[in-house]
């Protein structure tokens, strides 16, 4: 009953995507590994109306190394867009939070126009290195 809609969500990497009533509600998810073992699953919830960011997204990859959560997925946020923009859920341009649960702040801009989905944001490097092939 907390689903509001889902679909299969594509924009290269091929996602489940999963539409709950509310930002809050996606920070609840507690995903059982077992049950999304072999799946990537991206959870997707709006913030109330007028607030500076309109969703809230979690994206968790299952498999034998255990339950993994990735702070940000450009991949998932393009491919909501695509999802929810041309159904009015979402307008053309906005801003999704993402890490939140893991104590990161994601913050994505995402905007849509004739020419495509645009995903941007900033971001922190971690590792820098070169590789001789």
């Amino acid at each position: 009953s907390d689903v509001v809609d889902a679909a299969w969500c594509d924009n290269g990497p091929g996602w489940r995507g999963v539409l709950l009533r509310s930002a809050e509600e996606v920070l609840a998810v507690r995903p059982d590994p077992l049950l999304v073992e072999g799946l990537d699953v991206g959870v997707v919830g709006p913030y109330p109306e007028g607030s500076e960011i309109a969703v809230e997204i979690r994206t968790f990859f299952a498999g034998a190394n255990g339950l993994t959560e990735d702070p940000v997925t450009g991949s998932f946020n393009a491919a909501v867009a695509q999802w929810l923009v041309p159904s009015g859920r979402l307008p053309a341009s906005y801003r999704a939070a993402q890490g939140t649960r893991l104590g990161r702040a994601g913050r994505i801009s995402i905007d849509t126009d004739e020419q495509g989905t645009w995903v941007g944001g900033h971001c922190v490097t971690v590792v820098d290195g070169h590789v001789e092939l």
